[in-house]
C-alpha cells in the first residue's frame, strides 16, 4: 500500500516538475491568451525575437438554413443561378456548401470589395462546413464586379458568389 501511495505522489512530483520546466515560448502564448481573454479580443498578433504568433478567436455561427422542400425550389433557385451567371459575362462559384463568410470574423473588413483588383491566390472569401473554415482563393487574376452572396447566409455547391471580369 505505501508502495502505491509513493508512487502518486511521484507522478505528482513529475507533472510538477514538467510544469515547472515550461518553455518560455508557451509561457508567452499563454499570457497573450490570457491577455486577449481579458481584454475581449477577437485576434492577437504577436511578433517579437523571431516569435510571430497569431491568435484568433473562433465564433461559432448560428445561422439557421433553409430547407427546400417539393421539387419546384430547386427549379426556383437553379433558374435564379442561371439567370445571375446569364446576366453576367463570368462568375465564381461555391467550390462546395456551407456559410459563405467575406472576412475572417464579423467585425473585420472583407477581403475584397466590389471593383477590387484580386491577384492569383489571393483569398476573396471563406466558407463554413461542418465547424470549418475553407479558404476560397482567386484561380487566376480578375477584378470583383459585384459580390452576389449577403455575409452570413448559406451556399450550395455551385451557386454563383462573385460577379468577376479576368484581367
Amino acid at each position: 500500500m505505501k508502495k502505491s501511495t509513493t508512487q502518486k505522489k511521484g507522478v505528482t512530483n513529475k507533472a510538477k516538475a514538467v510544469a515547472a520546466k515550461e518553455s518560455p515560448i508557451l509561457k508567452e502564448v499563454k499570457q497573450l491568451y490570457s491577455f486577449m481573454q481579458d481584454n475581449q479580443l477577437d485576434t492577437i498578433e504577436y511578433d517579437q525575437k523571431g516569435l510571430y504568433v497569431r491568435l484568433v478567436k473562433a465564433k461559432p455561427a448560428v445561422v439557421p438554413v433553409p430547407v427546400a422542400v417539393g421539387s419546384t425550389a430547386g427549379a426556383v433557385s437553379n433558374g435564379g443561378a442561371v439567370a445571375l451567371q446569364e446576366q453576367y459575362k463570368e462568375v465564381l462559384n461555391a467550390p462546395l456548401m456551407g456559410i459563405f463568410f467575406r472576412g475572417s470574423t464579423p467585425s473585420a473588413p472583407p477581403f475584397v470589395k466590389e471593383g477590387a483588383r484580386v491577384k492569383k491566390g489571393d483569398v476573396i472569401c471563406l466558407i463554413e462546413a461542418m465547424k470549418v473554415f475553407n479558404e476560397m482563393r482567386a484561380e487566376f487574376p480578375c477584378v470583383i464586379k459585384k459580390v452576389l452572396v449577403e455575409n452570413g447566409k448559406p451556399v450550395k455547391q455551385g451557386e454563383p458568389l462573385f460577379a468577376i471580369e479576368r484581367v
